[in-house]
């Protein structure tokens, strides 16, 4: 639920009542692809817990943020991006957020830029 009592848009995913293209999936999270890539591979690392956003996780939220890092691995493993991957996490609005649940961005199959912005 988010916070004014409505379900959001992943949440909905993750209960299978819309359609997204689920990449990977096990008991704690999905991985989909981005409807909106900023790059050639560009997925979506959600967890089923609703978390708002990092700057609320809870200690007892260790297990599955370190989850959704290890899924991250997992899925570039799976796609051969042995030469590198970008994870990203929006914090906020002024950080891009733009659904509040929290949820990793796994970028690749281009060279990146640091800064990013």
């Amino acid at each position: 639920m988010n916070s004014n009592g409505g379900r959001d848009i992943f949440q909905k995913i993750i209960d299978h009542e819309i359609p997204a293209e689920i990449l990977m999936e096990d008991e704690q999270c999905i991985v989909i692809r981005d409807i909106n890539p900023g790059a050639p591979i560009h997925v979506l690392i959600i967890p089923k817990k609703n978390i708002p956003r990092l700057a609320e996780a809870q200690e007892s939220d260790v297990p599955i943020l370190g989850h959704l890092l290890l899924m991250a691995q997992k899925f570039a493993q799976t796609q051969g991006l042995s030469k590198g991957f970008r994870v990203v996490i929006n914090n906020g609005p002024d950080a891009g957020e733009s659904v509040p649940h929290l949820h990793i961005h796994l970028l690749a199959g281009k060279p990146m830029i640091w800064p990013p912005c």
